[in-house]
Formats: structure tokens, C-alpha cells, sequence
């Protein structure tokens, strides 16, 4: 998959609130089963999966089965794409801001 296509998919992934809940429970502690983490949401166990899923997909969550469980974890490294396109436009706001300011206090003089 290319670089594009999979901050795509990030952005994508985390585009939905459900889906950014599964990454906050995840991101508390270790590994958790399905059980536990449908047990937070007001849907049943196949939408949380398929949420999983996307997920996965991107990058996101890593599962493993113990048993006849499969216990999910976040794997937050590709979130680093998220936060590196976010920086970008904090540094080009706060730039704009404080020319704003400049303007603003010089009308002031």
C-alpha cells in the first residue's frame, strides 16, 4: 500500500466518532477482547467488528486470537501522519494569527 493511499485510509479510519472511541479505549490499557470493547457502545458485536475492521485496515489495530477470542490493541504509529498534517496547519494558523495581531496593533499606533 502506498504512503498516500494509507493516510488515506487513516484519515478515513478516524473520520468516524465510533471508531474514534475504539482508539481512546484501546489507547487506556493492553489488549482487550471484543466482548469488552461492544460493551462500551449501543450496537451489537458485529458493528463494533466491522468498526475494527476499518481499523485494522488502516493500520490501527492489531488483533490476535486467544483461543476462541480475538483481543485487539492500538497501534498508534500511523496516527503520526494525522499529527504531522495537523502541525502543519497550527504553525500555518499561528504565522496568520500573529500577523493578524501585528496588523491589528499597528492600526492601534
Amino acid at each position: 500500500m502506498s504512503e498516500i493511499n494509507q493516510m488515506r485510509d487513516v484519515f478515513d479510519a478516524i473520520a468516524d466518532p465510533t471508531r474514534r472511541q475504539l482508539i481512546h479505549l484501546l489507547a487506556l490499557g493492553e489488549e482487550q477482547p471484543l466482548h469488552e470493547l461492544t460493551s462500551q457502545f449501543p450496537m451489537g458485536r458485529t458493528a463494533v467488528s466491522k468498526h475494527l475492521t476499518i481499523l485494522k485496515e488502516a493500520g490501527l489495530v492489531n488483533d490476535r486470537k486467544v483461543g476462541r477470542e480475538t483481543r485487539y490493541k492500538l497501534n498508534a504509529s500511523p496516527l503520526r501522519e494525522v499529527q504531522d498534517w495537523v502541525a502543519f496547519y497550527s504553525k500555518f494558523w499561528s504565522a496568520n494569527m500573529l500577523r493578524l495581531n501585528q496588523l491589528l496593533e499597528e492600526e492601534d499606533l
